[in-house]
């Protein structure tokens, strides 16, 4: 055999080495953030499709949809509102902190309306669509601060529990919940709210693992750039509707709880997670927003997985990863 023809079979091989049957290891670390623009207040689903699509708050106007296999490379795929189905409820309001579910075969995406300092008009509205990328069909507004009696009534978060509907909602004025209709598309006629925590809190997830719901919020400012002091916090009950507690027994009613991620020296207002997603390997990863000391512009989407002490959930030092492992898929 020739040098050349040696060379050239060598190089095939060693360059190639999927045609020598061996697959190239793939990169098997991810560095924050994930998606490096403005994305707060990240909402996030796993559709049929096996794409994970997530929405935010718009600072893409009327609500950016994106999707992804991996929850690293993330793909832009438009709005979930045109300029015309726009909803109206809140004459030249925002569209912020959307939740997304699929109840009865439908996504369903609950969505907040505001406009800065609006604590008794703003509200929470419902869309619907039979895609997770849309089109969405909007339902209107659920209910206004004024009418439910709730100041600043933003920040929705749905929970089916004992087959039954509910929404958690609230910004520092308590965090309460309340029946739904089966559809979740209008509040159970005769439903009364219940509040389950107290006045420091925001931006509601609830998550059940080993027989307990976990209630976790932010604390702080969310929108100061590099003074944004946005802090992600827990605590647990054995009920939905509490008492929820942190490790000492005190209660969240009285502003007690765990943190589970805060600032480090990369980046601060480290807050609004999204739902806990699993991996291929049954690891718990969390999506939220934060701001990048190195471009502070808006609040950009950080990915770090969640693990489990002793029933209690936590992020590793208690901060933003630089860089860590990738989920597994």
């Amino acid at each position: 055999m020739n040098n050349i023809l040696f060379s050239s079979i060598f190089c095939l091989l060693a360059c190639n080495p999927s045609q020598n049957g061996v697959e190239a290891n793939p990169e098997a670390t991810y560095r924050n953030p994930v998606i490096n623009r403005s994305m707060p207040d990240p909402t996030v689903i796993k559709a049929d499709d096996g794409y994970f699509y997530l929405y935010a708050t718009e600072d893409i106007r009327n609500m950016p949809i994106y999707r992804s296999k991996d929850l690293i490379s993330w793909q832009f795929m438009g709005t979930v509102f045109t300029d015309q189905s726009r909803p109206t409820f809140e004459p030249n309001g925002g569209l912020w902190a959307p939740d997304i579910n699929l109840i009865n075969g439908k996504y369903v995406l609950y969505y907040s309306m505001s406009v800065w300092g609006g604590e008794q008009t703003c509200g929470i509205g419902v869309a619907t669509a039979d895609n997770p990328d849309g089109p969405f069909t909007d339902h209107g507004k659920l209910f206004r601060s004024n009418e439910i009696g709730v100041q600043n009534s933003i920040d929705p978060c749905f929970v089916e529990d004992n087959g039954k509907k509910y929404l958690f909602w609230g910004s520092f004025h308590g965090i309460y919940a309340i029946e739904l209709s089966d559809d979740g598309l209008s509040l159970k006629p005769g439903a009364e709210k219940i509040q389950v925590a107290g006045t420091a809190y925001e931006g509601t997830y609830i998550h059940k693992h080993n027989g307990y719901y976990y209630l976790f919020a932010s604390v702080g400012t969310c929108c100061e750039g590099l003074n944004s002091t946005y802090t992600t916090v827990v605590g647990r009950s054995k009920n939905l509707f509490g008492p929820y507690l942190d490790k000492q027994n005190n209660p969240m009613k009285d502003n007690r709880h765990e943190v589970l991620i805060r600032k480090n020296a990369k980046f601060v207002g480290t807050g609004h997670n999204s739902e806990i997603v699993q991996d291929e390997k049954g690891q718990d990863w969390m999506l939220y927003h934060a701001v990048s000391v190195d471009n502070p512009q808006g609040r950009v989407l950080m990915l770090d997985r969640i693990r489990w002490d002793n029933d209690w959930p936590l992020v590793l030092g208690s901060t933003p990863s630089l860089e860590a492992e990738r989920p597994i898929f």
